[in-house]
């Protein structure tokens, strides 16, 4: 935090700017999010990043537990009764943290920002937390960590609204199989807007913010030539179309990250487990040490169910300790040979995959969460979050590291 001596200026920066935006002439306002309603939230990010005085203090105070033990939660959980039956989980277990959607997989907002503010111009919100500063003061009073989960490029909602930062086949947004689209990672347009929900997430009282779906949308690499989209400024670049991806996902966690230094925020990036197998993920632009090493947290999801036969493992759903074990020992490795490695902060299955078929699939509980925990503790890794989109979770488990 800044000395007391600065708080005037530092005032005085705020107050420029985070003043209104640039006003539009009346026949320009729109309930949709348009490019010239976004210059003055464009201004405001680049003037509070370049003010080396400036340090936003949320009024809210957490300590950075001894090891992170979190679990995700949805903004209706968030939003509605099962919030306060979560809150006496974590309470009563050796857990210490939430992981909470701000903005969901389809591209919404989980709360209504305030009338007449940078997002609210953007029309995406959506009341399933009806009062999202007291979520974060009932955790301020348990001390459960708080972490602002923010899905950058899946964005259904961003691309239905400007096709232009979206990827088009034959004149239509492009869906995936689930009827999913993405935004584009080459734009620092997108870049910006997801940048800027971040900075309220922060200012809400958030003391990190976790960025999931940091990616090119799964093959991209089998259709980048038949869709019709920009490069940016990524246009000219001498880099082949796999380095290019990797270097438009690199570069945006590393913006991200410098954009929100004003805001005393931890900085942690969701990534495919198999990323860190790899060189680089060739079609979605994902490099683990390239990412890892501009972040304070790495979340590989090593959920058991997600991955082939690997490690030597033909079903690796019916062996949660040894997949985990198996991972963190090449995770390790990785990071190790890192110039600034980031904290090793895994998700962790708590929910069955019984999708995988009879045989492939085992039913998940106390004794297989434990598993997994046990394994990462057993490679020298003490932090994790568990997933289960439902926020139903084991009964019983011993979190301790």
């Amino acid at each position: 935090m800044i000395k007391k001596k600065w708080a005037i200026v530092s005032m005085l920066v705020m107050s420029s700017a985070l003043g209104t935006p640039v006003a539009a002439a009346e026949d320009d306002v729109s309930p949709e999010f348009t490019e010239r309603s976004y210059q003055g939230t464009k201004l405001n990010m680049e003037l509070l990043a370049t003010s080396a005085l400036y340090q936003f203090d949320s009024g809210l105070n957490f300590e950075y537990p001894d090891a992170v033990r979190g679990i995700f939660v949805t903004g209706n959980s968030a939003g509605g009764e099962r919030f306060e039956r979560l809150v006496d989980f974590v309470d009563k277990t050796e857990l210490n943290a939430m992981v909470i959607d701000i903005k969901e997989d389809l591209g919404h907002l989980t709360y209504l920002p305030e009338k007449g503010s940078d997002l609210a111009a953007m029309d995406i919100g959506k009341p399933f937390i009806k009062d999202p500063r007291a979520v974060l003061e009932r955790l301020e009073e348990k001390q459960i960590y708080p972490i602002a989960r923010v899905v950058v490029f899946k964005d259904s909602i961003l691309a239905e609204k400007r096709p232009d930062l979206s990827f088009v086949d034959n004149g239509a947004v492009w869906k995936n199989g689930r009827e999913e689209s993405f935004v584009n990672p080459f734009l620092k347009e997108v870049w910006d807007y997801n940048v800027q929900i971040a900075i309220e997430a922060a200012k809400l009282g958030f003391k990190e913010i976790q960025f999931d779906y940091v990616r090119f949308p799964e093959g991209f690499e089998n259709r980048a030539d038949a869709l019709d989209y920009s490069m940016g400024e990524y246009a000219d670049a001498s880099q082949d179309p796999v380095q290019s991806r990797v270097s438009a996902v690199t570069d945006f966690v590393a913006y991200a990250r410098e954009q929100l230094k004003p805001y005393d925020v931890e900085v942690s990036v969701d990534i495919f487990g198999y990323a860190a197998t790899l060189a680089e993920a060739p079609g979605i632009g994902q490099n683990f040490g390239k990412i890892s090493e501009n972040v304070d947290v790495i979340s590989s999801m090593i959920y058991p169910s997600h991955w082939t036969a690997y490690f030597g493992i033909p079903k690796p759903d019916l062996e949660p300790y040894k997949l985990v074990s198996e991972y963190a020992k090449m995770e390790n490795k990785k990071l190790a040979g890192l110039k600034t490695a980031p904290v090793s902060r895994p998700w962790l299955q708590d929910f069955t995959a019984s999708y995988l078929g009879a045989g492939n699939y085992k039913k998940y509980g106390k004794a297989e969460v434990q598993a997994q925990i046990k394994a990462l503790n057993d490679n020298g890794i003490n932090e994790f979050l568990l997933w289960n989109a439902g926020n139903t979770y084991s009964q019983g488990v011993d979190y301790t590291p």
